[in-house]
Formats: C-alpha cells, structure tokens, sequence
C-alpha cells in the first residue's frame, strides 16, 4: 500500500500524491492507516496533498475512518485537494469536510489541484 503514497514536484513544489483509485473499502482502509503514519512523520503546516479517488469504492466505514484520519493529519497539512470524487455520494464529501473543519477542494484533474495547491495565498 505504501507505493500508493508517492511525492510528486509539480512548478517546484513537493506535492504527496495519495491514491486511492480503484481502491475496495478494505484497501482504503488499510491505506489510510499509511497515510496517518506517513503524513506525522512532517513538519507541522508542511505538507501539500492531493488524494486522488478516481473508481475506489467508499462505504460507511471508510468514510468514517477518513474523517478521522483527515483531523489527525490536519495539523501537518498546508494545503489539501481531491479528484476523482464524481462517484462519492456527496453527503459523504460533505460530512467529511464538516467532521475535519477543512475545507478541502475538489477539482476535476490532478494538474488543475496541483496548480491550486502550489498556488500562493
């Protein structure tokens, strides 16, 4: 699962890319457990990510266990953005972002995140 955990620079920038795509509920879940371990071992207010869900397959228990992990990490997390979520019912999105007080975009392309998450506030 960790080779599902990379580092890509994008205009200068490393961006960690955590896909999910074509993910079943188990291999989230088993993946998330990477991300938590992987994203604690950074500076706080350090990290740029992009989680990519483009076909995994979310169900109560993964998005329960997302919420959690997204507020654990948060502290660690500059800047956040999603693609692939066309197919997670959005009540999940939402309730997601509620549960994590983040506001988290979605974008259609990882370059179009990646350029949001480079871009300078």
């Amino acid at each position: 699962m960790k080779e599902r955990i990379s580092f890509v620079t994008h205009q200068g920038k490393k961006i960690m890319l955590i896909d999910f795509g074509d993910c079943e509920s188990k291999q989230i879940l088993i993946l998330l457990e990477a991300v938590k371990q992987a994203v604690s071992r950074h500076a706080p207010g350090s990290l740029l990510t992009l989680g990519d869900f483009s076909g995994a397959h979310l169900d109560r228990a993964v998005v329960s266990r997302l919420k959690e992990v997204m507020v654990l990490d948060r502290p660690y997390v500059k800047r956040a953005a999603l693609v692939g979520v066309d197919t997670i019912p959005k009540i999940y999105l939402e309730n997601m972002k509620s549960f994590s007080q983040r506001n988290i975009p979605t974008f259609k392309t990882r370059e179009a995140a990646m350029d949001w998450l480079v871009k300078e506030e």
